[in-house]
Protein backbone atom coordinates (compact mmCIF):
# COMPACT_ATOMS: atom_id res chain seq x y z
CA UNK A 1 0.00 0.00 0.00
CA UNK A 2 1.36 3.39 -0.68
CA UNK A 3 3.12 5.80 1.70
CA UNK A 4 0.25 8.51 0.62
CA UNK A 5 -2.89 6.41 0.82
CA UNK A 6 -1.50 4.92 4.57
CA UNK A 7 -1.31 8.58 5.60
CA UNK A 8 -4.73 9.55 4.10
CA UNK A 9 -5.97 6.85 5.87
CA UNK A 10 -4.31 7.22 9.73
CA UNK A 11 -5.74 11.45 8.86
CA UNK A 12 -9.30 10.33 8.60
CA UNK A 13 -9.10 8.19 11.01
CA UNK A 14 -8.17 10.56 13.72
CA UNK A 15 -10.54 13.16 11.99
CA UNK A 16 -13.69 10.79 12.71
CA UNK A 17 -12.24 10.27 16.09
CA UNK A 18 -11.83 13.87 16.96
CA UNK A 19 -15.45 15.03 16.07
CA UNK A 20 -16.55 11.80 17.61
CA UNK A 21 -14.56 12.31 20.95
CA UNK A 22 -15.87 15.90 20.83
CA UNK A 23 -19.48 14.92 20.86
CA UNK A 24 -18.85 12.51 23.54
CA UNK A 25 -17.27 14.61 25.43
CA UNK A 26 -19.33 17.67 25.51
CA UNK A 27 -22.60 15.63 25.07
CA UNK A 28 -22.75 11.91 25.30
CA UNK A 29 -20.96 11.45 28.75
CA UNK A 30 -22.96 14.42 30.54
CA UNK A 31 -25.81 13.09 29.45
CA UNK A 32 -25.06 10.24 31.54
CA UNK A 33 -26.36 11.80 34.46
CA UNK A 34 -30.15 12.80 33.22
CA UNK A 35 -30.42 8.98 32.62
CA UNK A 36 -32.43 7.47 35.19
CA UNK A 37 -31.20 5.10 37.46
CA UNK A 38 -33.79 2.24 36.79
CA UNK A 39 -33.02 2.46 33.24
CA UNK A 40 -29.05 3.51 33.21
CA UNK A 41 -27.91 -0.28 33.49
CA UNK A 42 -30.05 -0.91 30.07
CA UNK A 43 -28.77 2.27 28.42
CA UNK A 44 -24.97 2.37 29.16
CA UNK A 45 -25.28 -1.76 27.80
CA UNK A 46 -26.43 -0.53 24.99
CA UNK A 47 -24.04 2.25 24.77
CA UNK A 48 -20.84 0.25 25.12
CA UNK A 49 -21.70 -2.46 22.75
CA UNK A 50 -23.09 -0.02 20.25
CA UNK A 51 -20.44 2.26 20.35
CA UNK A 52 -17.29 -0.12 20.99
CA UNK A 53 -18.50 -1.51 17.20
CA UNK A 54 -18.23 1.85 15.72
CA UNK A 55 -15.09 3.21 17.93
CA UNK A 56 -12.96 0.02 17.81
CA UNK A 57 -11.82 -0.69 13.98
CA UNK A 58 -11.32 3.24 13.44
CA UNK A 59 -9.09 3.05 16.45
CA UNK A 60 -6.99 0.08 15.55
CA UNK A 61 -6.72 1.69 11.71
CA UNK A 62 -5.73 4.92 13.58
CA UNK A 63 -3.36 2.60 15.66
CA UNK A 64 -1.90 0.37 12.77
CA UNK A 65 -1.64 3.58 10.41
CA UNK A 66 0.19 5.50 12.84
CA UNK A 67 2.66 2.94 13.59
CA UNK A 68 3.40 1.60 9.84
CA UNK A 69 4.21 5.56 9.16
CA UNK A 70 6.50 5.67 11.81
CA UNK A 71 8.04 2.66 11.13
CA UNK A 72 8.85 4.21 7.31
CA UNK A 73 9.59 7.89 8.56
CA UNK A 74 11.84 7.22 11.05
CA UNK A 75 11.27 6.79 15.01
CA UNK A 76 12.48 10.67 14.96
CA UNK A 77 9.62 12.02 12.64
CA UNK A 78 6.34 14.23 13.07
CA UNK A 79 4.52 10.62 12.10
CA UNK A 80 6.57 9.02 15.01
CA UNK A 81 4.86 12.27 17.44
CA UNK A 82 1.85 11.38 16.13
CA UNK A 83 2.31 7.66 16.70
CA UNK A 84 3.13 8.53 20.03
CA UNK A 85 -0.09 11.25 20.45
CA UNK A 86 -1.88 7.98 19.12
CA UNK A 87 -0.12 5.56 22.52
CA UNK A 88 -1.21 8.01 25.17
CA UNK A 89 -5.15 7.70 23.40
CA UNK A 90 -5.19 4.39 24.02
CA UNK A 91 -3.29 3.91 27.05
CA UNK A 92 -5.77 6.94 28.79
CA UNK A 93 -9.07 4.68 27.21
CA UNK A 94 -7.88 1.72 28.36
CA UNK A 95 -6.40 2.82 32.35
CA UNK A 96 -8.87 5.69 32.44
CA UNK A 97 -12.10 5.30 30.65
CA UNK A 98 -12.55 1.43 30.38
CA UNK A 99 -12.26 1.13 34.29
CA UNK A 100 -14.98 3.85 34.59
CA UNK A 101 -17.38 2.20 31.96
CA UNK A 102 -17.12 -1.03 33.92
CA UNK A 103 -17.85 0.40 36.91
CA UNK A 104 -21.11 2.20 35.25
CA UNK A 105 -21.81 -1.58 34.02
CA UNK A 106 -23.35 -2.12 37.63
CA UNK A 107 -25.00 0.66 38.15
CA UNK A 108 -25.38 4.47 37.86
CA UNK A 109 -22.88 5.98 40.17
CA UNK A 110 -22.08 10.09 39.76
CA UNK A 111 -19.33 10.26 41.33
CA UNK A 112 -17.73 7.78 38.28
CA UNK A 113 -19.82 9.68 35.50
CA UNK A 114 -17.95 12.82 36.53
CA UNK A 115 -14.80 11.49 36.69
CA UNK A 116 -15.62 9.89 33.22
CA UNK A 117 -16.30 13.35 32.20
CA UNK A 118 -12.94 14.64 33.49
CA UNK A 119 -10.54 12.50 32.46
CA UNK A 120 -11.92 12.42 29.03
CA UNK A 121 -10.59 15.39 28.45
CA UNK A 122 -7.17 13.65 28.39
CA UNK A 123 -8.24 12.40 24.99
CA UNK A 124 -10.39 14.98 23.31
CA UNK A 125 -7.56 16.82 23.79
CA UNK A 126 -5.15 14.34 22.30
CA UNK A 127 -6.89 13.45 19.71
CA UNK A 128 -7.22 17.14 18.64
CA UNK A 129 -3.80 17.55 18.78
CA UNK A 130 -3.33 14.19 16.62
CA UNK A 131 -5.65 15.41 14.16
CA UNK A 132 -3.96 18.97 14.43
CA UNK A 133 -0.75 17.23 13.45
CA UNK A 134 -1.93 15.17 10.48
CA UNK A 135 -4.03 18.05 8.93
CA UNK A 136 -0.54 20.04 9.71
CA UNK A 137 1.53 17.77 7.57
CA UNK A 138 -0.83 17.25 4.44
CA UNK A 139 -0.50 21.16 3.84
Amino acid sequence: MPHDLIFLINIVCSVFMTGLIWYVQTVHYPSFRFIEETRFQEFHNLHSSKTGFIVMPVMICELVTSGILSWFNGWVSLHTMGFYLVLAIWLSTFLLSVPAHAKLNNSKNAEVIDRLVSTNWIRTILWSLKSGLGLFMLL
